[in-house]
């Protein structure tokens, strides 16, 4: 019989209770770098885990409430299939489906809700929903994405793939994002946790789609007066040819008040295998998905395109804050993979 490599169990790894344990996720303004190093490393457990077992029962008796008022593929599959994977069940909630078409009120439906499940995910298309929810709830909230708020788990899976694909999270990156900066959640969340770790950003839209001031003034208010970001209309070849991390986001129709004001800028920018001609080599390209037309099926196979491997990242991510969140010792109880030493640099 040959020995399993694979995995060791390794000798407990004192981590201090996570700041996440028994908490709501609203906002990425909740995170710190000791957090997002902690939630990283175990996101990689979880990897292997799946791959090697497909599944435990760290949260077995555990139940996830899965509201979502707006559509969603990845989100939602994402973070049922993590507390699945994670042993527990998953209660799904939908608006279609739920006593809101009665005129039930959110904080009402939270109230219903979190007498069924040990925690909740919330997927609303109203700005600060995630927060009205959490304090209705005594139970935590995560938020699955508020409107045109924020999306903090996405962000959070956004870093661990540029961790993974990259090496580091190290302030000498470049990040461009690109597209609807205005309305898109995705990216809002994801400028505060890349200005944290001193990441520069270029925020790169139409003049009507441009990144909001109070993201930018939230983002330096964490990072101690960060301010490395600039603003363009045009994604030119020295931007491009000086980015680590193309980020590429879809211009949301549903947020626009007419089909005109749409149509007017929804083709701003395509990516497309000429674009990244210009790009470097070990430039990463990723996209929150869905895509609509703003990178060409013909980027799919080139070796830069990390945004399916970016969607993956999803389900290890939400593994990890479930995990966090509901048992305050998620990080020691897992076979960890040989080698897989707890870094103590940044996240």
């Amino acid at each position: 019989h040959e020995a399993r490599t694979s995995s060791i169990m390794a000798p407990k790894r004192r981590w201090p209770t996570s700041k996440l344990h028994g908490t709501s996720l609203v906002s990425v303004t909740q995170l710190d770098v000791e957090t997002l190093e902690q939630l990283f490393w175990l996101a990689d457990q979880m990897k292997a885990m799946v791959k090697r077992d497909g599944m435990c029962d760290m949260l077995k008796g555990k139940v996830l409430g899965n509201i979502f008022y707006e559509p969603s593929t990845r989100t939602m599959c994402s973070f049922a299939t993590a507390m699945l994977r994670l042993g527990g069940q998953v209660v799904p909630v939908n608006e279609s489906s739920s006593s809101a078409q009665k005129g039930e009120t959110l904080s009402d439906t939270i109230r219903c809700l979190e007498c069924y499940a040990d925690v909740l995910v919330l997927r609303h298309p109203a700005l600060g929903s995630a927060k009205e929810a959490a304090a209705a709830a005594s139970k935590p909230v995560i938020n699955a994405g508020d409107g045109t708020g924020e999306h903090p788990t996405q962000a959070l899976l956004d870093m661990y793939t540029i961790k993974s694909e990259l090496g580091s999270l190290d302030s000498g990156l470049t990040l461009t994002a690109i597209g609807d900066l205005k309305n898109g959640r995705t990216v809002h969340s994801l400028v505060q946790l890349a200005a944290l770790h001193g990441m520069r950003v270029n925020l790169v839209a139409p003049d009507s789609l441009r990144m909001p001031q109070h993201v930018l003034d939230a983002a330096a208010s964490r990072a101690t007066g960060w301010d490395a970001y600039a603003q363009s209309s045009e994604l030119s070849a020295e931007i491009l040819g000086a980015t680590d991390v193309l980020y590429v986001t879809r211009v949301q129709k549903e947020r626009f008040a007419s089909e005109a004001e749409y149509e007017a800028v929804k083709d701003a920018f395509i990516v497309n295998a000429e674009t990244l001609r210009a790009a470097k080599q070990s430039t990463i390209v990723m996209h929150p998905l869905p895509r609509v037309n703003e990178i060409a099926t013909d980027v799919d196979s080139d070796p830069r395109a990390a945004y399916f491997r970016q969607m993956e990242n999803g389900m290890f991510v939400r593994m990890a804050l479930l995990a966090l969140v509901l048992d305050a010792d998620a990080a020691d109880k897992l076979p960890i993979e040989a080698g897989a030493k707890r870094s103590r640099g940044r996240a």
